[in-house]
C-alpha cells in the first residue's frame, strides 16, 4: 500500500495511491485525518483502508491533488551518518564503531515536487539520497530480531545539506536543518510490499546526470540495528522518521564541486518506492 498525505480543495488528508487515483481515507475509518493519526491506529487501520480500497469509492483523480509530505511533522527526524563504505572512503574518515545520528529539525521537511531553496547565507547546497523509514508503533529497548514489527514502512529521504554550516559544528544540526533541506516522499510505502529493505536499488540524478548508483545491501548498520541502537536511549513514537544515510556520489566530494544551483532539479529514485523530485530555486 502506498499511503499518502496529500491537499485537496484545501484540506489536508491521508489516503492511499491506486494507479492513477487517490482512495481518501478520512471519514468512515473514523480517524483525525493526519498521517500520524493513521499509523498510531495500528493494523485495524490498514485493514480498513484495504477495505476501502476494495469499495472503488472514495477516490479523487491523483492529477487533482498535491501530495505533501507523507509526514509533514515528524516528531523526531532522525538520520545517520557514515552509513555506506564507499561514502566513508570519499570523505576520507574513519570506519564508525557506533551508529552515529544526528537530527534534522522537523520544519525542514518538504514534499514531492516542492522546491528547496538556496538559502541567502550559502552556496554550498548538496544533496543525499537516502531511504528512510516510518515507525509505526510506540516503542524502547527492542530487538534487532524483532525490529521489523515496528516499521510502518518506507519512503524516501533527500538529505539536503548546507555544507559550510554543516561542518561548523560536529552535531551537523543547523546545516542539516535549514528550511526545504527535508524533502520526503512521495509516499510511504507499507512494510509488506518492501520485502528486504536491504536490497533495493538507490540512484540520484541532478537534472539527467546520475549522481549516486547504489545498494541499500551496503549499509554498515542495517534498519532494525538503527532501531535496536535508538530504542535503547529513546521511546521512538508512530510517525518517527529515520533516515538510513547516503552512498558515494555527493557534490562536495566532486572535482569541480557538484553543488545545487537554481534552475537545477533533483531526484532520488529507490526501487519497489519510487522517485522523489524536488526543483532547487533562491531562497524568496
Amino acid at each position: 500500500m502506498k499511503l499518502v498525505t496529500f491537499s485537496h480543495n484545501n484540506y489536508s488528508r491521508f489516503g492511499a495511491v491506486v494507479g492513477d487515483e487517490v482512495v481518501d481515507g478520512v471519514g468512515e475509518l473514523n480517524i483525525p485525518a493526519a498521517m500520524i493519526n493513521f499509523i498510531s491506529a495500528g493494523e485495524p487501520a490498514l485493514q480498513a483502508m484495504h477495505k476501502r480500497i476494495a469499495s472503488g469509492n472514495h477516490r479523487i483523480p491523483l492529477a487533482e491533488v498535491k501530495l505533501q509530505a507523507p509526514i509533514p511533522r515528524p516528531g523526531k527526524y532522525l538520520a545517520i551518518s557514515l552509513n555506506y563504505a564507499d561514502h566513508i572512503v570519499e570523505t576520507g574518515r574513519d570506519r564508525p564503531e557506533f551508529p552515529s545520528f544526528f537530527t534534522k529539525q522537523s520544519t525542514c521537511v518538504i514534499g514531492n515536487g516542492d522546491a528547496i531553496h538556496l538559502p541567502k547565507v550559502s552556496d554550498k547546497l548538496d544533496y543525499e539520497g537516502e531511504l528512510a523509514f516510518v515507525i509505526g508503533t510506540r516503542c524502547r529497548h527492542v530487538p534487532v530480531a524483532d525490529a521489523y514489527k515496528v516499521i510502518a514502512g518506507y519512503t524516501i529521504a533527500n538529505d539536503v545539506s548546507v555544507r559550510d554550516w554543516q561542518f561548523r559544528s560536529p552535531t551537523f544540526t543547523v546545516g542539516k536543518s535549514f528550511d526545504t533541506c527535508g524533502p520526503l516522499g512521495p509516499w510511504i510505502v507499507t512494510s509488506d510490499e518492501i520485502g528486504d529493505p536491504h536490497n533495493l536499488n538507490i540512484k540520484t540524478w541532478v537534472d539527467e546526470e546520475l549522481r549516486q548508483n547504489s545498494n541499500t545491501k551496503h549499509m554498515l548498520f542495517n534498519c532494525y540495528e538503527m532501531i535496536a541502537y535508538l530504542s535503547q536511549a529513546m521511546t521512538l513514537e508512530p510517525g518517527d522518521v529515520i533516515s538510513t544515510g547516503t552512498p558515494s556520489g555527493v557534490g562536495v566530494k566532486m572535482e569541480p564541486r557538484g553543488y545545487l544551483k537554481p534552475g537545477q532539479t533533483v531526484s532520488v529514485e529507490i526501487e519497489g518506492i519510487g522517485k522523489l523530485t524536488n526543483p532547487v530555486i533562491e531562497e524568496p
